[in-house]
């Protein structure tokens, strides 16, 4: 069992009648002998209830607890354990390593499955908390975090009887950075220009890939930073470039309530590149979203200090009234 340290109640809402009232909770645990932290959110309820309660997993790079980190701040987990706490679902969201206001590194030498575990030990911080149903713990990850959902579906217990999977990464990790670098480079260059940028790139990731030495000769100024930085973080970056999300997504057990969103305009992960994780969940679980972004918003929209979009909050809403009092 993970070590837990209940900290302090520091918000309270309208409780129902005779009821308890919403509650935000900071709880410490434990993953590779690291303290990590993070929010509990408990709805409002009536003494003795056991409510759904969800992890909200973030997205790449130090992303912190609320779904932001250093200059984007668009508050996504924040703003998602809001509306399912609307739904009587409660939440915990946490700092993963590298984020938040104390951030912490992970142990010396460790793989990207170091946090796959740090994500397995919130949920059981999750699942041992008194107002938890053990019966309908449920797991949403944003862009990474989705393909992430997927990882600690398939190796926690219980099992997550629901899964929110949010403009999920659903490509191995090198193959989405190519696709992303190549609509930059095809809306910036002549295309003569942009074919010679993209077999740079290429060539980095084949040689990559084939541990050979990778080179950056060539890139245009602005690439070259990106690219050093993926090599820098070869030890985390190699086991991460080897999860294929549909692969994952075939381990995840029949019945489980599933939700897949994409945004039409989102950028970041195209909705074209859905299909084979969608046929590996064998079911129909996806909510296009007309005109929104990768951060849920409209297209256009500033990144920070921006509510969820209309449409993917009824998306959300619609996965999460399965388990709503």
């Amino acid at each position: 069992m993970h070590s837990l340290l209940v900290a302090a109640l520091i918000a309270a809402t309208v409780s129902p009648a005779g009821g308890i009232p919403a509650t935000d909770r900071e709880l410490t645990f434990q993953s590779g002998g690291i303290a990590a932290h993070g929010t509990l959110h408990v709805p409002a309820h009536r003494p003795g209830d056991r409510l759904a309660a969800a992890l909200l997993l973030p997205g790449s790079g130090p992303t912190d607890r609320n779904g932001n980190q250093a200059g984007i701040h668009p508050g996504t987990l924040a703003l998602m354990a809001d509306a399912l706490g609307r739904d009587g679902v409660m939440t915990f969201r946490f700092d993963k390593y590298g984020s938040g206001p104390a951030p912490t590194l992970p142990p010396a030498g460790s793989g990207y499955s170091v946090f796959i575990r740090q994500a397995d030990a919130a949920y059981e911080t999750l699942r041992a908390q008194p107002e938890t149903n053990p019966f309908a713990m449920l797991v949403a990850g944003h862009s990474e975090g989705g393909m992430n959902a997927l990882l600690v579906a398939t190796s926690v217990r219980p099992r997550p009887a629901g899964l929110a999977l949010v403009a999920p990464q659903d490509l191995r990790i090198l193959d989405l950075i190519q696709l992303q670098v190549g609509a930059q480079l095809d809306a910036a260059l002549p295309p003569d220009q942009a074919r010679v940028q993209k077999d740079l790139v290429a060539a980095w990731i084949a040689d990559f890939r084939a541990g050979r030495p990778t080179s950056t000769d060539g890139m245009l100024p602005a690439l070259v930073p990106l690219f050093r930085t993926l090599a820098a973080q070869s030890i985390y970056l190699r086991p991460d470039d080897a999860i294929y999300p549909p692969d994952v997504a075939r381990h995840v057990p029949a019945g489980t309530r599933v939700l897949v969103t994409c945004g039409t305009a989102d950028a970041n992960v195209p909705c074209d590149t859905l299909p084979p994780l969608l046929r590996a969940l064998r079911g129909e679980h996806l909510a296009t979203l007309d005109g929104i972004d990768h951060f849920l918003h409209p297209a256009g929209s500033p990144v920070d200090d921006q509510p969820l979009a209309p449409g993917f909050l009824a998306a959300l809403h619609q996965w999460a009234r399965y388990w709503s009092r």
